[in-house]
């Protein structure tokens, strides 16, 4: 899904992620915690995430406040992952820059060095997100543009259902 945060001097910033898990409480993503969406939320906890079937012509728009979840969890994803996915985890320091020809072959074959009898640790800095929504709108693409939108909006503990005019 396409997940937007915005930055401390309220720039927007938009990029697709993984969801890993969805329940009531909310839709599940991870991520460095020192990259910059993990930055803009720390900073503003309310994002927005959109799901698009351009085949279908339907989207799903949700809004919500992002909150992280417990180390146990995140150790429990990280222990389930491919190991080189693990190790791309430990060795990449997310939205930080780098050379154009920078190669990471030697900081992996280190890993598999250190890690032959054991799988490694879930990094300190790396770990899951839930965005715990308070509104959906399910989008349904129809001809002339005259799509349809139902909105589930959460208030007071309740969802209220509208439809906004395309």
């Amino acid at each position: 899904f396409v997940l937007s945060t915005v930055s401390d001097n309220m720039v927007p910033s938009s990029r697709v992620v993984l969801m890993r898990g969805f329940s009531e409480q909310g839709l599940v993503f991870y991520t460095n915690y020192n990259s910059k969406k993990s930055k803009d939320i720390l900073i503003n906890n309310n994002v927005s995430a959109n799901f698009f079937w351009p085949q279908l012509e339907k989207q799903i728009r949700i809004n919500g406040k992002v909150e992280k979840i417990s180390s146990d969890e995140s150790d429990e994803y990280f222990n389930n992952r491919p190991l080189e996915s693990k190790f791309g985890a430990i060795i990449s320091d997310q939205s930080s820059e780098i050379s154009l020809d920078y190669d990471f072959t030697k900081k992996i074959n280190s890993l598999k060095l250190e890690n032959k009898t054991k799988s490694p640790k879930r990094p300190d800095n790396w770990g899951g997100f839930k965005v715990v929504i308070s509104y959906f709108e399910f989008w349904q693409g129809r001809p002339s543009r005259l799509h349809d939108r139902l909105c589930y909006t959460l208030e007071s503990g309740k969802w209220n259902i509208s439809r906004k005019s395309p």
